[in-house]
């Protein structure tokens, strides 16, 4: 292994931030995305695409922040750590976490993969694990690294939790309406 640099450093933090925020997108726009909602009136193909890339670029973050974790000596993240929900350092807990929530987003990328020879209702159930897999991350992030007690760190991450509460509130008021509404249009 080799050590840290102050790039290899700003490169992991700002990769897990870049996710955590993406990921929080990605939520926000599959809660949006439901048979029921609609954005505006945009056709419903347009935020399934915007939900789908914008879940590819989470994911390359994530790689990448990943990779930069097992490079870095002073993070200690074993190709074991990435996915085994254990860690050997001090942020074991928090780093468990952070191999929980990849997991889960791995099973829920290689279901999509093979969506067309899944049921419906299999590749559902499995894509709930994304719902499942943000506040691990979002955890993940509050505990884990140098930053965790920052106040920008915080900022983040009560904005992530408050998007995606707002986007469950949301999502829940609409269900009590007998027929789809559009944001953004007059009532």
């Amino acid at each position: 292994m080799r050590s840290v640099t102050t790039f290899d450093w700003y490169l992991i933090r700002g990769t897990g931030v870049v996710t955590l925020i993406l990921f929080t997108l990605v939520v926000a726009l599959g809660i949006a995305t439901t048979k029921r909602l609609r954005i505006a009136r945009l056709p419903r193909f347009v935020t399934l695409a915007l939900h789908r890339n914008v879940s590819l670029l989470a994911a390359a973050f994530l790689g990448v922040h990943i990779v930069t974790s097992m490079l870095d000596s002073y993070a200690h993240v074993g190709l074991a750590q990435v996915f085994v929900p254990a860690g050997t350092t001090r942020y074991a807990a928090y780093l468990g976490l952070g191999a929980l929530s990849f997991d889960m987003i791995v099973a829920l990328v290689v279901t999509s993969l093979v969506r067309h020879r899944l049921t419906q209702r299999v590749w559902k159930g499995v894509h709930w694990l994304g719902y499942a897999s943000w506040p691990v991350a979002l955890t993940h992030a509050v505990g884990v690294g140098t930053d965790s007690a920052s106040r920008w760190l915080s900022t983040v991450c009560i904005a992530c939790a408050g998007l995606v509460g707002a986007t469950i509130a949301w999502r829940l008021l609409e269900l009590r309406r007998p027929y789809p509404k559009y944001l953004g249009a007059a009532s």
